[in-house]
């Protein structure tokens, strides 16, 4: 056996894999069914084992987000105007841009609720009258210069300032605002407020940028952006402007890498901007643009390479009765507004206008938002019921017209009511001459100077004979008497002051804006209302004449128009006595002191229990009195390429928050061992 063992060793030279030459060799040895054979196998081996490999990376890696791309968004028929967190316009773009450049003391997260931002803790003190906000160490500018409190106090201090005409000031009168130690700022309140902490979103300006800006030489226009300084996660980059229209053709921000947030994973960001839907949608197709968003579905039908978010907003469409109208005072009996809520069908506004990306709404609190108990009063629409309603309050259809009128008596000039006789004078000694005077055959001289005489008495003798089976024969009387009784009177009130009925018309002059979607809804209800038995005209005028001459003069009768509420619920400023007058909110000129109060004792409550409770009580008594007609809140719809990662808001308090966690947004990836 040793000596078999000894025959089999190897030396060492017998290890080395065999050399190019000797490889020829095997092959030139083997016959071509072989050499098939060989390689067959040799392949079937490399790529099990690639795939083996490949398994094994697959299990023991991880897919990671990371640095790099570029994310671009498509914007139709908006210019940015004011980036200015002072001057926010009603452009979603402007309020875009801001959210990316600037940062507040508290942001959004992706349920919408309130979080810290440039804050690194807050205190609350005297009961919910003062709030002390600590910030990072680590926030700077764009600019590299360090962010403090002196420029938090510098900000609020210029939105208060009147000269500087910010539409914000409201927000923030009676608020007194001071730098404390420790990189601190002090907001003392007149009083409790538990919304405040929404005021506080505000995007800070920096101090060493504005301090020596009067306030008629601002940057008010885009033109400005030597001024877009923020401390927020994207800056600033580059303008694209066409250099003969000042057209902004598209903007670009790249990635703050000092951002004391979280770094974002996109590299860039830019806005496109498109004159019209059509142009957009041809960018859409080609994928020149990673996003868009839109409320008119229609004109973007679904594509495989973009994912839709449909994200919840607290922002309703509703019909506001003019309460201090004195040309139509149909529209402040309760009856009459019963029957038109009750004619309204919101589903088709729902499904026409939003493509059903849209829900129905009952309440001014938006119970569904909020989680709070739905309303006592619900108006589900039920036209026979509205029909019923009107028909109850005297509005008849007339036959010819087709549109509902109703009967009203005018008031008679004048009805005689006492006896009058012979030598009686006086002012309805008058009014009975004038009216013998009308018949020249029973008083023909017509003398009218307020003395009961003979030749009145004539008169009245005349007119008794001429009406004798009105007049006397119930009297069982033969013959006048010239004394003005009864039956008399009765004849005379008759004759000479008839009733004059008139129709009254049931007419409606609906106003709103010409953008969409409120000329699209106004036409739905204009519907509605018309089958109804209701004339309804609609008027549509600019958002500017909205603003300054319909709601600043309260100049309408029904006003389709939307609010929006924040992530804590408070329709004070829109339901309050005290807004009533502009610039305040109260659209509807709502005056009620229970309503009053409970919005009051909701604003105070810093118990969310408590705070629920006073605004479920406030809506039931507001739907009794029914300023208005609550219709829809529709989704935000946002659009984003499949290439596009990370995003995940769930509810927004208004289009711009859709950025409130852009840091994680991605487009590139990579792998990981876990």
């Amino acid at each position: 056996m040793r000596k078999i063992l000894q025959n089999l060793k190897f030396n060492k030279t017998a290890l080395r894999p065999p050399s190019l030459k000797q490889w020829e060799q095997f092959f030139s040895l083997l016959s071509y069914k072989e050499r098939v054979a060989f390689f067959s196998f040799l392949i079937c081996f490399v790529v099990s084992l690639g795939f083996l490999i490949g398994i094994f990376i697959i299990n023991h890696t991880k897919i990671q987000p990371a640095s790099g791309g570029v994310y671009e968004e498509g914007v139709v028929e908006q210019q940015p105007r004011f980036i200015n967190p002072l001057y926010l316009s009603d452009r979603d773009i402007d309020r875009d841009l801001v959210e990316l450049i600037f940062s507040g003391l508290f942001k959004y997260n992706e349920q919408g609720e309130l979080v810290p931002d440039l804050a690194q803790q807050h205190e609350i003190k005297e009961d919910g009258r003062v709030i002390e906000v600590y910030l990072r160490k680590n926030a700077f500018w764009h600019d590299g210069k360090p962010l403090s409190a002196a420029d938090v106090v510098f900000t609020v201090n210029l939105l208060q300032d009147p000269q500087y005409q910010s539409p914000l000031r409201t927000k923030w009168l009676g608020v007194i605002v001071e730098e404390i130690p420790g990189e601190a700022v002090r907001f003392k309140l007149p009083k409790k407020y538990n919304g405040f902490f929404e005021n506080l979103t505000l995007k800070i300006l920096p101090r060493h940028i504005f301090k020596d800006i009067a306030p008629q030489n601002l940057p008010w226009s885009f033109s400005s952006t030597k001024y877009l300084i923020g401390s927020g996660p994207f800056k600033f980059q580059k303008l694209d402007q066409n250099s003969t229209s000042g057209y902004v053709k598209k903007i670009t921000f790249k990635r703050n890498d000092e951002y004391y947030g979280t770094k974002p994973l996109l590299q860039k960001i830019s806005f496109v901007f498109y004159k019209n839907s059509e142009e957009l949608l041809k960018a859409i197709k080609a994928q020149e643009v990673q996003g868009f968003s839109s409320y008119d579905l229609a004109n973007f039908p679904k594509t495989n390479s973009f994912k839709s978010y449909d994200i919840a907003i607290p922002r309703y469409f509703a019909l506001f009765f003019n309460q201090n109208n004195q040309s139509n005072k149909n529209l402040t009996e309760p009856e009459i507004k019963k029957a038109l809520a009750l004619a309204i069908d919101k589903n088709q506004i729902i499904e026409k206008v939003f493509s059903n990306k849209a829900v129905e709404e009952n309440s001014p609190i938006l119970p569904d938002f909020f989680n709070f108990k739905e309303p006592e009063i619900i108006f589900n629409n039920n036209l026979q019921e509205a029909i019923e309603t009107l028909e109850k309050s005297g509005f008849k259809l007339n036959p010819t017209t087709g549109l509902r009128e109703k009967t009203m008596s005018a008031e008679k000039p004048f009805v005689f009511k006492k006896n009058l006789t012979f030598r009686n004078q006086g002012q309805d000694v008058i009014e009975l001459q004038k009216c013998l005077s009308k018949f020249p055959d029973i008083y023909p001289t017509g003398e009218i100077n307020g003395y009961f005489g003979k030749k009145t008495k004539a008169a009245v003798i005349k007119f008794q004979e001429k009406y004798y089976q009105d007049i006397l024969a119930p009297s069982g009387l033969t013959k006048g008497n010239g004394e003005v009784k009864q039956g008399t009177r009765e004849k005379l009130n008759e004759i000479c002051f008839a009733q004059n009925d008139s129709a009254l018309p049931l007419e409606i002059t609906l106003t709103t804006s010409d953008r969409f979607p409120l000329p699209e809804i106004a036409e739905i209800i204009q519907k509605n209302w018309q089958a109804l038995g209701l004339k309804t005209t609609i008027k549509k005028v600019p958002l500017a004449e909205l603003q300054t001459d319909v709601l600043a003069k309260k100049n309408f009768e029904v006003l389709l128009f939307g609010e929006a509420l924040g992530a804590i619920p408070d329709p004070f400023p829109f339901w309050h006595s005290s807004q009533k007058n502009h610039p305040g909110l109260n659209i509807a000129s709502y005056n009620s002191q229970k309503a009053d109060g409970l919005l009051e004792k909701a604003r105070e409550n810093q118990s969310a229990d408590e705070q629920q409770n006073a605004l479920e009580q406030f809506q039931d008594v507001l739907l009794k009195d029914l300023p208005a007609i609550f219709l829809v809140r529709p989704n935000y719809i946002y659009f984003l390429s499949n290439k596009i990662n990370g995003f995940v808001v769930q509810k927004i308090t208004e289009p711009a928050k859709r950025f409130s966690t852009i840091e994680n947004w991605y487009i590139k990836t990579r792998r990981v061992w876990k």
